[in-house]
């Protein structure tokens, strides 16, 4: 996996408090984007199950129905988390990859997101809709930089 788009913030937070909110907080700062929802149904709400290292991230809607989008490969409080994020129109051998970091700036945390891979998903996928990679990332990049801005706002 290649390509990525990698978004940063400063939050005001320790980064341990900013991991806390990022993992056992993301169904209540995550919002959805219009091009980039999960499923037809939405986003739904998303959480780590069961939060740690042999986790995986999950959503749930309204109506019950709950899947995976991908498991925790890395899970270190304070310092990174790494999960595969994968759509349900993602063939089998179909992944990207979000790994976000946490880093101490003084009594800020810098938060940065990393989502790559999005280079080995077809330009004609309904997730990519039709748009060349770099037109791609550029939106999606927007989509990251505002879910951090809800993520800051959440501390």
């Amino acid at each position: 996996m290649s390509a990525a788009v990698i978004v940063a913030l400063r939050v005001g937070a320790t980064p341990e408090a900013a991991f806390a909110v990022f993992s056992g907080e993301i169904g209540r700062w995550w919002k959805s984007h219009p091009l980039f929802p999960l499923s037809p149904k939405g986003d739904g709400t998303l959480r780590f199950d069961p939060a740690g290292p042999d986790g995986r991230l999950v959503t749930r809607f309204d109506d019950g129905e709950e899947w995976e989008i991908g498991r925790v490969r890395h899970w270190l409080p304070g310092e990174r988390l790494a999960f595969e994020w994968r759509l349900p129109s993602f063939a089998e051998d179909q992944a990207t990859e979000v790994d976000v970091r946490f880093e101490a700036l003084g009594a800020e945390t810098r938060v940065t997101v990393e989502h790559r891979g999005w280079d080995a998903i077809p330009q004609k996928h309904v997730a990519r809709h039709g748009f060349e990679l770099m037109l791609f990332q550029r939106r999606l990049s927007e989509h990251w930089r505002g879910l951090l801005a809800h993520l800051g706002a959440a501390l």
